[in-house]
């Protein structure tokens, strides 16, 4: 399996631009993936650059509905005209940022019949699974960092009820492809004893205490080889990174095989 990472918030390439967001190409034996498309066409220009044709992609996931992980779903339903985008059901609910700033989706796009939405659980194909989690009894709740949806002229706390995780399975091996683990990491580690998690861990805003070295060794203890980026935060990898042996972080450019 090949990922090859179109856009994340740094780039160590200077020929490859980065931005706040999140965007994967993904080869398995089968399947040409999207997962993700930032928030905006940069990953397309990206995409270019680095020799991945967004045309022979034959299916993408958005995994939740937030605009830094679905601002670019416009572009590529322009680029690609066959490919199915598989989106829970909850995605284009109103998401804020505090109470001024939108963050969801573009609802003009909901009713595109090449997407496809997706309850709890929704098998794509024998190797490919969508899991929300959704239900599951958290042990670490982290909260919603501010994060809210908008319930008639309610905001409330958002429960992320709209994000959803891909299984990989292929040659005995079980990746799963996180956008930002807002259900919260531990738990879905814990959960899914995958041997590969890869994506955002959603600590970018947690101190660098005693706290998260707690986190960092419950995931090193799991003994799951963890690909990270996007909303972790650079300082919170480094300070993690003392406490775990299969951590590595992933940029605009990064390519990777599995």
């Amino acid at each position: 399996m090949k990922i090859t990472v179109l856009t994340e918030n740094i780039s160590f390439n200077e020929n490859i631009l980065s931005e706040h967001g999140l965007s994967l190409f993904i080869e398995t034996e089968e399947d040409k993936i999207l997962f993700d498309m930032g928030q905006s066409d940069l990953f397309a220009k990206n995409a270019e650059k680095l020799g991945v044709n967004l045309k022979e992609i034959n299916l993408a996931v958005l995994s939740h509905g937030h605009y830094d992980h679905g601002g670019g779903l416009e572009k590529f339903l322009e680029i690609n005209s066959n490919a199915k985008i598989y989106v829970n059901e909850n995605a284009f609910l109103p998401y804020y940022n505090g109470r001024e700033k939108y963050i969801g989706l573009n609802v003009n796009l909901k009713d595109n019949k090449r997407i496809i939405f997706t309850g709890n659980e929704f098998k794509i194909n024998n190797k490919l699974t969508l899991y929300t989690l959704n239900g599951i009894k958290k042990k670490y709740d982290l909260g919603s960092f501010g994060l809210n949806k908008k319930e008639g002229n309610k905001f409330i706390p958002d429960d992320f009820l709209h994000e959803h995780y891909l299984l990989i399975e292929e040659k005995g091996k079980r990746i799963l492809i996180s956008g930002c683990s807002h259900k919260g990491i531990l738990d879905i580690a814990l959960y899914f004893k995958a041997d590969v998690i890869l994506g955002g861990f959603h600590f970018s805003k947690l101190p660098l205490d005693d706290k998260l070295k707690e986190y960092a060794e419950i995931l090193n203890d799991t003994g799951t080889a963890f690909y990270t980026c996007h909303c972790t935060g650079v300082e919170q990898y480094n300070f993690m990174k003392r406490y775990m042996s299969k951590l590595h972080y992933l940029s605009s450019g990064s390519i990777i095989e599995i």
